[in-house]
């Protein structure tokens, strides 16, 4: 410190010496003539569901995707902003992808809808909302949801069968044509998340967390190296079409009430209604941390706003979002 001191004391006397010697003022002028610095660069807006830099704000689109091994490897998963995973008949699960900052050239299986992704879609506006068929009943709650149709019967042209897949799990379509079918939807806005570069203090380390449905288990492995929590679905790693094994930097595990909704398929198991809107706890994972949470979405036009044991928000790490839907006791198929 009395280096630091000395140092200090010994500059002022040659700055003070220095002015004492500019009689003429040359000091005070060439002092005021020196340029200001340039301002720094005002950084790009953070992009309201992955937290990175983005210019502009693009539309948005929700897409339905089958989530079995039989449709397995996923086409365009790795491009989603959020990727929510929701119970459906059987104890199984679907997957339903919002696309905002960048669009992938082709995603499917795109599957049929269910009625927990209408209690979810609000939030994000009017999206378009891209799909293979709902049942008969559900249509009329379709037709007064929140968003823009863009399914495979609305918008035919946006979708091909995959050679090589057998049906139903060979539909996909193309995002930049179901955009095109659906010029008015949504553009990206804030649904509750916040971001930052650096952990939260309050985590517990971990390197793997499972999560549990009647028929389906996932689990999620951290990545030092990619630093992503890398997906394995049924004891297999889930690979992506692209190449490469599906992973996010944040996974959120949403614990949720679920019951029977008024729907079933054919065989007779009851469509699982996931409730989003209210409150409850939960696990976000992020950094090889595990963090305790609460979650809140006053309504279903609302966001979701997660936060910590005394109350701050809970930063999630940039980049992909996954949000598990699930809950501690599952509703038997």
């Amino acid at each position: 410190m009395r280096a630091v001191i000395r140092f200090t004391l010994a500059t002022a006397v040659v700055l003070t010496g220095a002015a004492c010697s500019s009689d003429d003022g040359a000091g005070k002028q060439a002092q005021a003539e020196a340029p200001e610095p340039a301002p720094s660069p005002t950084p790009p807006p953070e992009h309201p569901f992955t937290g990175r830099p983005v210019e502009q704000r693009r539309p948005v689109l929700a897409v339905k995707i089958e989530n079995t091994s039989a449709g397995k490897p996923q086409m365009g998963v790795r491009s989603a902003d959020i990727v929510y995973v929701e119970q459906v008949e059987g104890g199984l699960t679907r997957l339903m992808a919002i696309f905002s900052s960048k669009l992938p050239a082709q995603v499917g299986p795109v599957r049929s809808a269910r009625i927990s992704d209408l209690h979810i879609i609000p939030m994000f506006g009017k999206p378009a909302f891209a799909y293979s068929g709902v049942q008969t009943k559900m249509i009329p709650f379709v037709q007064q949801a929140p968003l823009f149709d863009a399914s495979d019967s609305s918008a035919p042209g946006a979708y091909f069968r995959a050679p090589g897949r057998y049906a139903p799990y060979n539909l996909f379509a193309t995002p930049k044509k179901l955009l095109a079918k659906t010029p008015r939807a949504s553009k990206a806005a804030d649904i509750g998340f916040t971001f930052s570069d650096e952990p939260p203090p309050g985590g517990t380390p971990q390197k793997k967390v499972s999560v549990r449905y009647p028929a389906a288990q996932f689990t999620f492995n951290w990545s030092e190296r990619h630093k992503r929590w890398l997906i394995t679905q049924d004891g297999k790693k889930d690979m992506a079409a692209e190449g490469g094994q599906q992973g996010a930097p944040t996974i959120v595990i949403q614990w949720v009430k679920t019951e029977r909704s008024q729907f079933h398929d054919f065989t007779g198991s009851y469509t699982p209604l996931v409730h989003t809107v209210g409150k409850g706890t939960g696990v976000v994972l992020r950094d090889g941390q595990a963090y305790r949470v609460r979650w809140s979405r006053p309504s279903e036009e609302e966001g979701t706003t997660f936060t910590t044991a005394d109350g701050s928000p809970m930063p999630f790490a940039r980049g992909q979002v996954w949000v598990v839907l699930a809950s501690k006791k599952p509703i038997a198929p």
